[in-house]
């Protein structure tokens, strides 16, 4: 049987729902990390069959979006507005850039940097992620009420504070540490 719950044969998923994928035993002492792996994969599915639709793959439609929002942008500047790396960020810009949706120009300001910028072909696309995005809401939210997606969407955004907060702690204890040593 199908656990998300710690402890064995009590609970599901909710709602008469099992989890799709088996909780092993290691996992038994993370039961929410495990159903956020869960949820994340089965997400990213979705919305990588969503977005094929429109020749998009997961992840170029959120650059997109802040291209959309922001104007042109430094690649090193799309680096920090995804929590992305470098590379990452360099074969998305090009494979935006192959599929028409984005263009470099020159920096004015910095003749070292270019700037990367949404195409006119992209901003036809702009309704079609949209659509997209309210589409796969629909599928991650079915179900519940309005008073349940309001409580889902503040346990993850407290989830990803806490997250964001250790990642800091991290940072600041190695930069601590580094500072404490005999140099």
């Amino acid at each position: 049987m199908t656990q998300s719950t710690p402890e064995q044969g009590k609970g599901s998923t909710g709602a008469g729902q099992e989890a799709t994928v088996p909780v092993p035993a290691a996992a038994g002492g993370g039961p929410v990390s495990h159903a956020i792996f869960r949820l994340a994969r089965l997400h990213r599915m979705f919305a990588g069959q969503l977005l094929r639709r429109i020749g998009l793959h997961p992840g170029q439609e959120l650059v997109m979006m802040h291209l959309w929002e922001l104007g042109p942008q430094r690649q090193a500047d799309l680096v920090r507005l995804m929590d992305s790396d470098a590379a990452t960020m360099t074969r998305t810009v090009r494979r935006l850039e192959q599929a028409g949706f984005v263009r470099r120009r020159p920096s004015p300001t910095d003749k070292r940097a270019s700037l990367i910028e949404p195409t006119t072909a992209s901003h036809a696309l702009r309704r079609e992620v949209e659509q997209v995005w309210s589409q796969l809401e629909d599928l991650s939210t079915a179900g519940l009420s309005d008073d349940e997606r309001t409580a889902t969407l503040h346990t993850l955004e407290r989830l990803e504070q806490n997250l964001v907060q250790a990642a800091t702690d991290a940072t600041d204890a190695t930069d601590t540490a580094g500072l404490s040593g005999d140099d």
